[in-house]
C-alpha cells in the first residue's frame, strides 16, 4: 500500500486503486477477522472492506466516522499492511 499511512477527517473519504496486475483486497485488520474498525456491516467484522479482491484498475472507497489510528491489510496478502490516522 502507498502510502502506508495516510491521515484523514473524521467524514473523509479514501479510495483504494489497485495498480498492480494482482488482486488486492483492502480490509480492516486484523486478518481475517476484519473487526479492528468499530463500524458493523460490510462482509466480514467490519465496514472497512471491500469485500473481496479488486482486479488492476478497480477501486474501494471508504468514508472514516470514527477517530482513531485504523489498521489495515491486503487479505489476500496479509503481510501487506497499512493505516489510517483520522483526526
Amino acid at each position: 500500500f502507498n502510502p502506508q499511512t495516510i491521515n484523514v477527517k473524521v467524514g473523509e473519504t479514501i479510495t483504494f486503486v489497485n495498480k498492480d496486475i494482482e488482486p488486492h483486497w483492502p480490509a480492516s485488520s486484523v486478518h481475517p477477522t476484519h473487526n479492528e474498525y468499530p463500524e458493523g456491516g460490510g462482509c466480514l467484522g467490519s465496514k472497512f472492506d471491500a469485500c473481496g479482491g479488486l482486479k488492476a484498475g478497480d477501486s474501494f472507497s471508504f468514508t472514516f466516522h470514527k477517530k482513531g489510528a485504523w489498521k489495515y491489510h491486503d487479505h489476500l496478502n496479509s503481510g501487506s499492511t497499512g493505516m489510517v490516522m483520522v483526526d
